[in-house]
Protein backbone atom coordinates (compact mmCIF):
# COMPACT_ATOMS: atom_id res chain seq x y z
CA UNK A 1 0.00 0.00 0.00
CA UNK A 2 0.92 3.88 -0.73
CA UNK A 3 0.53 6.41 1.59
CA UNK A 4 -1.53 9.22 0.84
CA UNK A 5 1.46 11.67 -0.11
CA UNK A 6 2.73 8.98 -2.66
CA UNK A 7 -0.54 8.49 -4.07
CA UNK A 8 -0.79 12.13 -4.86
CA UNK A 9 2.41 12.37 -6.42
CA UNK A 10 2.29 9.57 -9.03
CA UNK A 11 -0.76 11.37 -9.99
CA UNK A 12 0.52 14.90 -10.48
CA UNK A 13 3.64 13.57 -11.98
CA UNK A 14 1.39 11.60 -14.38
CA UNK A 15 -1.09 14.29 -14.91
CA UNK A 16 1.93 16.41 -15.78
CA UNK A 17 3.42 14.35 -18.37
CA UNK A 18 0.36 13.48 -20.28
CA UNK A 19 -0.51 17.55 -20.31
CA UNK A 20 3.05 18.95 -21.33
CA UNK A 21 5.34 16.16 -21.47
CA UNK A 22 7.78 17.46 -19.06
CA UNK A 23 8.31 16.21 -15.44
CA UNK A 24 7.60 18.30 -13.06
CA UNK A 25 9.96 20.16 -10.94
CA UNK A 26 10.91 19.62 -7.57
CA UNK A 27 9.80 22.69 -6.53
CA UNK A 28 6.52 22.21 -8.89
CA UNK A 29 5.79 18.95 -6.55
CA UNK A 30 6.80 20.68 -2.94
CA UNK A 31 3.86 22.90 -3.95
CA UNK A 32 1.60 20.46 -5.62
CA UNK A 33 2.20 18.39 -2.11
CA UNK A 34 1.81 21.06 -0.04
CA UNK A 35 5.38 19.79 1.60
CA UNK A 36 7.63 22.00 3.38
CA UNK A 37 10.76 21.11 2.05
CA UNK A 38 12.30 19.74 -0.90
CA UNK A 39 13.92 17.15 0.77
CA UNK A 40 9.96 15.40 1.12
CA UNK A 41 9.88 14.74 -2.33
CA UNK A 42 13.33 12.90 -2.40
CA UNK A 43 12.06 10.91 0.02
CA UNK A 44 8.90 10.05 -2.06
CA UNK A 45 10.03 9.72 -4.99
CA UNK A 46 13.20 7.19 -3.60
CA UNK A 47 10.17 4.96 -2.15
CA UNK A 48 8.14 5.23 -5.31
CA UNK A 49 11.38 4.48 -7.57
CA UNK A 50 12.12 1.63 -4.90
CA UNK A 51 8.56 -0.14 -5.56
CA UNK A 52 9.02 0.15 -9.42
CA UNK A 53 6.38 2.67 -9.45
CA UNK A 54 8.27 5.70 -11.12
CA UNK A 55 12.31 5.42 -12.59
CA UNK A 56 14.61 8.24 -12.97
CA UNK A 57 15.67 8.35 -16.78
CA UNK A 58 19.23 8.02 -16.98
CA UNK A 59 21.72 10.90 -17.48
CA UNK A 60 18.79 13.54 -18.05
CA UNK A 61 17.79 16.07 -15.56
CA UNK A 62 14.27 16.26 -14.26
CA UNK A 63 13.20 13.58 -16.10
CA UNK A 64 11.01 10.98 -14.25
CA UNK A 65 8.61 7.91 -15.98
CA UNK A 66 5.78 6.64 -14.30
CA UNK A 67 6.03 2.79 -15.02
CA UNK A 68 2.62 1.56 -13.37
CA UNK A 69 -0.16 2.96 -11.16
CA UNK A 70 -1.43 1.70 -8.20
CA UNK A 71 -4.89 -0.36 -8.77
CA UNK A 72 -6.21 2.05 -6.00
CA UNK A 73 -5.32 5.49 -7.04
CA UNK A 74 -8.46 6.39 -7.61
CA UNK A 75 -9.65 6.32 -4.25
CA UNK A 76 -6.06 7.94 -3.00
CA UNK A 77 -5.19 10.30 -5.12
CA UNK A 78 -6.99 13.93 -6.17
CA UNK A 79 -6.67 15.12 -9.55
CA UNK A 80 -4.00 17.60 -9.41
CA UNK A 81 -5.07 19.49 -13.22
CA UNK A 82 -8.49 20.91 -14.33
CA UNK A 83 -8.70 19.14 -17.36
CA UNK A 84 -7.83 15.74 -16.14
CA UNK A 85 -10.65 13.34 -15.48
CA UNK A 86 -11.42 13.12 -11.66
CA UNK A 87 -10.74 10.06 -10.31
CA UNK A 88 -9.46 8.30 -13.46
CA UNK A 89 -6.61 6.38 -13.21
CA UNK A 90 -5.03 6.69 -16.82
CA UNK A 91 -2.46 4.36 -17.81
CA UNK A 92 -1.00 4.73 -20.86
CA UNK A 93 1.00 1.88 -22.79
CA UNK A 94 4.20 2.72 -22.80
CA UNK A 95 5.14 3.49 -27.03
CA UNK A 96 2.79 6.39 -26.76
CA UNK A 97 3.34 7.90 -23.24
CA UNK A 98 4.95 11.34 -24.64
CA UNK A 99 8.79 11.50 -24.05
CA UNK A 100 9.28 14.61 -21.47
CA UNK A 101 10.58 17.59 -23.46
CA UNK A 102 14.22 17.75 -21.88
CA UNK A 103 14.97 13.82 -22.82
CA UNK A 104 18.09 13.26 -25.46
CA UNK A 105 17.28 10.72 -28.18
CA UNK A 106 19.80 9.59 -30.85
CA UNK A 107 18.66 10.00 -34.34
CA UNK A 108 20.86 8.54 -37.32
CA UNK A 109 22.75 11.11 -39.04
CA UNK A 110 22.48 10.62 -42.69
CA UNK A 111 26.00 12.67 -43.94
CA UNK A 112 25.83 16.26 -45.70
CA UNK A 113 22.93 17.53 -48.00
CA UNK A 114 23.32 20.11 -50.55
CA UNK A 115 21.61 23.45 -50.14
CA UNK A 116 23.02 24.49 -53.04
CA UNK A 117 23.36 22.43 -55.65
CA UNK A 118 22.20 18.75 -55.15
CA UNK A 119 24.84 16.29 -53.61
CA UNK A 120 25.06 12.75 -52.68
CA UNK A 121 23.57 11.80 -49.64
CA UNK A 122 25.88 9.86 -47.60
CA UNK A 123 24.74 6.86 -44.77
CA UNK A 124 27.58 7.46 -42.37
CA UNK A 125 26.31 5.07 -39.52
CA UNK A 126 26.81 7.99 -37.38
CA UNK A 127 23.86 9.09 -34.42
CA UNK A 128 22.96 12.73 -33.49
CA UNK A 129 21.16 13.49 -30.02
CA UNK A 130 18.59 15.47 -30.34
CA UNK A 131 16.36 16.85 -27.83
CA UNK A 132 13.65 15.32 -28.53
CA UNK A 133 11.07 18.37 -27.70
CA UNK A 134 12.71 19.34 -31.27
CA UNK A 135 10.71 16.14 -33.00
CA UNK A 136 6.70 15.21 -33.32
CA UNK A 137 5.43 11.78 -34.04
CA UNK A 138 7.13 9.35 -36.64
CA UNK A 139 10.53 8.56 -38.01
CA UNK A 140 13.60 10.90 -37.72
CA UNK A 141 16.96 11.27 -38.94
CA UNK A 142 19.14 14.16 -39.81
CA UNK A 143 21.83 15.85 -42.21
CA UNK A 144 24.53 18.00 -42.07
CA UNK A 145 23.41 21.25 -44.64
CA UNK A 146 26.26 22.04 -46.87
CA UNK A 147 25.53 25.30 -48.52
CA UNK A 148 23.85 28.77 -48.26
CA UNK A 149 20.94 28.53 -50.53
CA UNK A 150 18.19 28.71 -47.81
CA UNK A 151 19.59 30.95 -46.11
CA UNK A 152 16.69 33.47 -45.74
CA UNK A 153 14.75 30.17 -44.10
CA UNK A 154 16.93 30.45 -41.94
CA UNK A 155 19.10 27.30 -42.37
CA UNK A 156 22.85 28.21 -42.37
CA UNK A 157 25.95 26.01 -43.86
CA UNK A 158 26.65 23.90 -40.77
CA UNK A 159 23.52 23.41 -39.45
CA UNK A 160 21.92 19.80 -39.12
CA UNK A 161 18.43 19.26 -40.41
CA UNK A 162 16.01 17.31 -38.59
CA UNK A 163 13.83 15.45 -41.22
CA UNK A 164 10.59 13.34 -40.47
CA UNK A 165 10.69 10.28 -43.36
CA UNK A 166 7.52 11.02 -45.52
CA UNK A 167 7.34 10.12 -49.01
CA UNK A 168 4.57 12.75 -49.96
CA UNK A 169 5.06 16.68 -49.04
CA UNK A 170 2.56 19.89 -49.91
CA UNK A 171 3.47 22.86 -51.95
CA UNK A 172 5.47 24.75 -49.92
CA UNK A 173 7.06 22.93 -47.69
CA UNK A 174 10.78 22.13 -47.53
CA UNK A 175 11.75 18.98 -48.14
CA UNK A 176 14.58 16.54 -48.86
CA UNK A 177 14.40 15.50 -52.47
CA UNK A 178 16.11 12.93 -53.93
CA UNK A 179 17.06 13.92 -57.31
CA UNK A 180 17.69 11.06 -60.14
CA UNK A 181 18.28 8.75 -57.80
CA UNK A 182 21.92 9.58 -56.48
CA UNK A 183 21.94 13.25 -55.64
CA UNK A 184 19.57 14.76 -52.42
CA UNK A 185 18.82 18.62 -51.77
CA UNK A 186 16.95 20.44 -49.22
CA UNK A 187 14.78 22.31 -50.65
CA UNK A 188 10.94 24.23 -50.87
CA UNK A 189 9.10 22.06 -53.19
CA UNK A 190 6.62 22.85 -55.72
CA UNK A 191 4.77 21.86 -58.39
CA UNK A 192 4.31 23.37 -61.70
CA UNK A 193 2.65 22.80 -65.07
CA UNK A 194 3.00 19.41 -64.66
CA UNK A 195 6.82 19.71 -63.39
CA UNK A 196 8.53 19.67 -60.26
CA UNK A 197 10.34 22.65 -58.68
CA UNK A 198 12.75 22.95 -56.10
CA UNK A 199 12.69 26.46 -54.84
CA UNK A 200 16.30 27.84 -52.73
CA UNK A 201 15.62 30.36 -50.23
CA UNK A 202 18.59 32.45 -51.66
CA UNK A 203 17.39 35.09 -54.27
CA UNK A 204 21.46 34.30 -55.99
CA UNK A 205 20.56 31.12 -56.73
CA UNK A 206 17.73 29.85 -59.35
CA UNK A 207 15.19 27.29 -58.79
CA UNK A 208 15.48 23.67 -60.83
CA UNK A 209 13.22 22.12 -62.88
CA UNK A 210 12.59 18.70 -62.98
CA UNK A 211 10.53 16.02 -64.22
CA UNK A 212 8.51 14.16 -61.61
CA UNK A 213 10.13 10.79 -62.46
CA UNK A 214 13.52 12.49 -61.15
CA UNK A 215 12.29 13.62 -58.25
CA UNK A 216 11.41 11.72 -55.07
CA UNK A 217 10.58 12.92 -51.93
CA UNK A 218 12.33 11.33 -48.60
CA UNK A 219 11.72 13.34 -46.08
CA UNK A 220 10.61 16.76 -44.85
CA UNK A 221 12.14 19.72 -42.62
CA UNK A 222 10.78 18.97 -38.68
CA UNK A 223 13.68 21.20 -36.77
CA UNK A 224 17.10 22.85 -37.12
CA UNK A 225 19.72 22.07 -34.16
CA UNK A 226 23.12 24.43 -34.86
CA UNK A 227 26.08 24.15 -32.78
CA UNK A 228 27.93 27.20 -31.87
CA UNK A 229 31.68 27.05 -32.00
Amino acid sequence: MLTRKQHELIRFIQVRLEETGVSPSFEEMKEALDLKSKSGVHRLISALEERGFIRRLPNRARALEVIRQPEDVSNKAPVMAANSNAGAAVIRPPERRPAPANDVIEIPLHGRIAAGMPIEALETGAMLPVPAALLGAGEHYALEVSGDSMIEAGILDGDYALIRRTDTARDGEIVVALVRGEEATLKYLRRQDGRVRLDPANSAYEPQIYDPREVVVQGKLAGLLRRYH
